[in-house]
């Protein structure tokens, strides 16, 4: 009896078990996809998380469901899905937040940058800049050379602590080389009242909130905080135009990551399924509803602008010693 037989046998089941397994994994994904939000429902980053979650399960063919896991600013979430397998199935919908709390929280469980895989950004949200009608400014210049002569006087409300809306705040402030005193509130919704009701004369926000008020004449909204004017109301002027101050820019944009170690097929394949879906009028409608509007990148993109924000924001933080709530 030839020896060589049973090991050529042996050799040969084994690279037909090899083959086999290769041919009989599940495409992704085989099973319900879980996203995280950090923060609780009803708010602005899980309505655009449940948007794309009932748009992903239609496209993928399984079930993409949202589990909000709110605490500590986000972070709480964020430090499950670090730890949670890097197979696809577990990932994250943040915002801006999430690089704003690389520096505001003294020492986070997690690398902000390192410890994701990101996917891409999902949506883009303006703030604004916004005053109270009483207040003897029309424009942002106007309100620029009203703080020079009267700083003590001036105070603005914003949605919380290290939110874009106090940080974005703080970042014109020093473009604009003026002072104001930073109130903080326990949301955009506070915050926008406290102004309305003539409590405090300036205030930072959101664009979707502040627009029914500011066409009420309730509230006069100088300025926007996107780089680029908002097809959500292209007749504000963005902050550059405005005050002329070049290369300012606070965006809130929303974005979805994975594990670090996920596979590069799985998440382009949910890449490139966001694009598909962003073409769809469907999904613009439902975001223009929030205020919103879709944004993509490449995940190296999206990688980059998490670094850069990291950066941008980590100094705002650390030159005006902004402290978690």
């Amino acid at each position: 009896m030839n020896p060589s037989i049973p090991v050529a046998c042996a050799a040969a089941l084994s690279l037909s078990a090899t083959a086999f397994g290769q041919t009989a994994a599940p495409a992704y994904p085989a099973k319900p996809v879980r996203i995280f939000v950090g923060f609780a429902a009803g708010g602005g980053i899980d309505i655009v998380a449940r948007i794309y979650a009932q748009q992903l399960t239609e496209a993928l063919g399984q079930s993409v469901f949202v589990d909000n896991r709110p605490g500590a600013g986000g972070t709480l979430a964020s430090d499950l899905l670090a730890k949670a397998p890097p197979d696809g199935y577990t990932l994250i919908m943040v915002s801006v937040t999430h690089s704003i709390n690389a520096s505001l929280y003294g020492k986070l469980p997690y690398d902000t940058v390192k410890s994701f895989a990101p996917v891409t950004p999902t949506a883009l949200q303006a703030d604004v800049i916004a005053i109270h009608p009483s207040l003897p400014a029309k424009t942002l210049r106007d309100l620029i050379t009203l703080a020079k002569s009267r700083s003590a006087d001036l105070s603005y409300a914003h949605a919380g602590n290290g939110t874009l809306m106090h940080v974005g705040m703080e970042l014109f402030l020093s473009m604009a080389g003026i002072k104001m005193l930073a109130v903080p509130y326990n949301g955009a919704g506070p915050s926008t009242v406290a102004v309305l009701g003539g409590q405090l004369p300036v205030l930072s926000t959101s664009l979707p909130p502040s627009l029914p008020h500011a066409k009420a004449g309730k509230l006069r909204i100088l300025a926007v905080t996107t780089a680029q004017r908002t097809p959500l109301a292209p007749e504000l002027p963005t902050v550059d135009e405005a005050a002329g101050l070049k290369g300012y820019e606070a965006v809130v944009w929303v974005g979805l990551l994975a594990p670090a170690g996920t596979p590069t097929a799985v998440v382009n394949k949910l890449n490139a399924e966001i694009e598909r879906l962003q073409q769809s009028p469907e999904l613009k409608e439902h975001m223009a509803k929030q205020g919103t509007q879709p944004f993509r990148d490449t995940p190296a993109g999206f990688a980059q602008l998490i670094s850069n924000d990291v950066a941008k924001w980590g100094r705002i933080v650390r030159e005006t010693g902004i402290k978690a709530d």
